[in-house]
């Protein structure tokens, strides 16, 4: 974790694969399938409250919203870690982050989410995106990489790719990093979040 956290000091962002074990990772990768399953994804939006709209042509992604306490242990048991790198972080960069809201995402094959920045115009309470990644087997040419610029020059810049393998966990300051996901060539999950302040 302290590479991590090095790494997010030096660049504003950081990767690590296997931050969520095996086991941990295919209770979630469960707990998203049977919500699907069950109906409980709906089509994900752009943009938030009266503007908030389903838009094809910039994201085709379902999404899920995370309910603490409602009996999905994977889901719980990876909030209670995210509230260890939450103090975390507040220790080492003194953000004032105060809470989690994320949700599990599923990409049906082809899909993808064009470029963009998690913190929505005129507001500025999300500070660090958290993704964790919940494909098992995920090869090359699967596509459904993460796209993130990593200069300040946003979508003209340099940028990584980052492969959805299972257990990966990513963060980056919401507000500064321009990032994509590209289309996958078959069904991508994973948990997207953001640390809050108020």
């Amino acid at each position: 974790m302290e590479d991590f956290l090095n790494a997010i000091d030096r660049h504003g962002w950081g990767s690590l694969p296997g931050c969520v074990g095996e086991g941990d990772s295919l209770r979630l990768k469960g707990e998203c399938v049977d919500a699907s399953e069950r109906g409980e994804f709906k089509r994900a939006g752009v943009g938030r409250g009266l503007n908030l709209e389903v838009r094809e042509d910039i994201r085709r992604d379902q999404v899920m919203w995370l309910q603490p306490g409602e009996g999905m242990a994977g889901t719980d048991s990876y909030l209670a870690m995210l509230e260890v790198l939450r103090l975390a972080l507040n220790q080492r960069f003194f953000l004032g982050l105060f809470a989690f809201e994320g949700h599990f995402a599923i990409y049906p094959e082809g899909a993808f989410y064009k470029a963009h920045l998690d913190r929505h115009a005129g507001t500025s309470d999300r500070i660090v995106t958290a993704i964790l990644y919940l494909n098992q087997d995920w090869q090359p040419g699967d596509g459904g990489e993460l796209k993130l610029w990593t200069t300040p020059e946003g979508r003209d810049g340099a940028f990584v790719l980052i492969e959805p393998r299972m257990g990966t966990l990513v963060c980056f300051l919401a507000g500064d990093f321009w990032h994509e996901v590209l289309p996958a060539t078959k069904v991508r999950m994973s948990i997207t979040g953001w640390f809050r302040q108020r």
